[in-house]
C-alpha cells in the first residue's frame, strides 16, 4: 500500500526537492496527493516541489519534529508578509494556530503537534511561485518552501532563492516509488548527527516558546530566545537532554545538561537612546556558517546580526554584534556573574549595562569564565 502510494505521488506530481538537479521531471496528470515531513532543525524534507495549473494538491503535513508546526501556503511574493501578519497576533496568535486572517493565504493546517499529521488539499489555478511557510513564532523566516505552478523557470536547487539557504545543494528525503515506512529512520532525542556546532528548536527552562539551543563544543553550550532576541543562558558540560519530551506531546521541557554559568536577568535587556526607552524587536532568522549560526533581529529601526563563539585558548564564549547605521546609543544589558570578567571593545559597560555609541558598527564581547 505504501508503494502504491509513492507510486501515485510521482505520477501526479513533479517531485522537486534535493535531488532534482536531474533534467527530467514528471509531468503531473491528476490530483495529486504528496506527503513532506517535518524534521529537527526547522525544515520541511522537500523544500521545493511544481505542479501543473488546476491541479488539485493534498498535503500530508507529517510532524517528525520534538515541537509543534504549521503549514500555511501563500500568493505569491507573500511569505514575509504573513509571517509579519502572525507575528502581531500575540496572545491570539495560539487560538488562530499563528494563522492571519488574510487574503494573502491560500491554505494552511492548524498547528500539528511533535508525531502528528494533518491533511489540507487546495487548487494553484494561476502559474507562479507559491511559498509554503510555517508560521510558528520565530520559524518563518528559516522554514519554508515554494510550489512552483505551471511554465515557470526553476532555478538549481543551488541558486533558488525561494528555499531557505540550509537546504541549498544539499539532498533531501525525497519520496520514491519503493519507498516504505520502514525505510524512514526512526527519530530520536537528536535530530541530527552530533556534529559540532549544532542547532536544535526545543523547549527550554526559562525561556519562549521559540527557544534555539546551540552545541558550540561537545561541552559549551547557549540557549537564544528568538522570540525575544536575547541570550538567556550559557552553560558548560553538555548539550541537552530531551527524552522526556520526546515520550510525550512536545509539552515537556528538554534538561540542561551541565552547569549554567551566565544568566540574563532583565526581563527586556535592550534600550535605545537611553536607559528609560525600550525598543521594539523582532526576529529575522538565522544564518549558518560551517554550521554556527549567526542570528539577524532588529531593534527599532536598527538591524542586528548577533554570533557567539567558543574560544577555548581564552575559556571564554564570544559574542559579536554588527549594527546597521544608527544616531543614538544603543544598551545592551551584561549582567555582573560570579566567576566570570567581561572584555569589551567597541562600546562600554556602564553598571550593568554595555553601551554601544552612535554610528558604532561592531562590537565583540569575551565572556571569560575564571577558572
Amino acid at each position: 500500500m505504501d508503494c502504491l502510494k509513492r507510486i501515485k505521488t510521482l505520477l501526479g506530481v513533479w517531485i522537486v526537492v534535493g535531488m532534482l538537479g536531474m533534467s527530467h521531471l514528471v509531468q503531473a496528470q491528476a490530483d495529486t496527493t504528496i506527503t513532506i515531513k517535518i524534521l529537527g532543525g526547522l525544515q520541511f524534507d522537500t523544500p521545493r516541489l511544481a505542479v501543473k495549473p488546476n491541479t488539485k494538491l493534498t498535503i500530508i503535513l507529517d510532524n517528525h519534529d520534538d515541537m509543534a508546526h504549521n503549514m500555511v501556503v501563500t500568493k505569491p511574493n507573500a511569505r514575509l508578509k504573513v509571517v509579519e501578519e502572525a507575528a502581531k497576533l500575540d496572545d491570539k496568535g495560539a487560538k488562530m494556530h499563528y494563522v492571519p486572517n488574510s487574503p494573502l493565504v491560500i491554505a494552511h493546517t492548524s498547528i500539528v503537534e511533535p508525531g502528528q499529521m494533518e491533511t489540507f488539499s487546495f487548487v494553484l489555478d494561476k502559474p507562479g511561485i507559491y511559498p509554503y511557510v510555517c508560521t510558528y513564532p520565530g520559524h518563518g523566516y528559516v522554514m519554508y518552501g515554494a510550489i512552483y505552478v505551471g511554465q515557470v523557470s526553476i532555478p538549481s536547487l543551488e541558486k533558488d532563492t525561494n528555499i531557505p539557504e540550509g537546504q541549498r545543494g544539499i539532498v533531501a528525503s525525497s519520496p520514491s516509488p519503493h519507498a516504505h515506512h520502514h525505510d524512514i529512520a526512526t527519530p530520536s532525542p537528536h535530530p541530527f548527527p552530533l556534529e559540532y556546532p549544532l542547532l536544535y528548536r526545543t523547549f527550554m527552562p526559562e525561556a519562549g516558546p521559540a527557544a534555539i539551543v546551540v552545541g558550540l563544543t561537545p561541552t559549551e553550550s547557549y540557549c537564544f530566545d528568538a522570540g525575544k532576541c536575547y541570550l538567556r543562558y550559557a552553560w558548560t558540560g553538555g548539550f541537552v537532554d530531551n527524552s522526556e519530551q520526546w515520550k510525550g506531546n512536545g509539552s515537556k521541557l528538554s534538561k540542561i545538561v551541565g552547569e549554567v554559568y551566565w544568566r540574563e536577568n532583565e526581563p527586556f535587556p535592550f534600550r535605545i537612546k537611553n536607559l528609560q526607552q525600550k525598543p521594539t524587536v523582532a526576529f529575522k532568522g538565522y544564518t549558518l556558517q560551517k554550521r554556527l549560526p549567526t542570528f539577524h533581529y532588529w531593534l527599532g529601526a536598527v538591524k542586528v546580526t548577533e554570533t557567539l563563539r567558543w574560544d577555548e585558548t581564552q575559556t571564554a564564549l564570544v559574542r559579536e554584534w554588527t549594527f546597521s547605521a544608527h544616531a543614538y546609543p544603543l544598551f545592551i544589558h551584561l549582567p555582573p556573574q560570579t566567576g566570570l570578567s567581561y572584555q569589551i571593545s567597541g562600546g562600554n559597560r556602564q553598571n550593568e549595562w554595555l553601551k554601544i555609541p552612535a554610528k558604532t558598527q561592531k562590537v565583540r564581547v569575551v565572556m571569560k569564565r575564571l577558572l
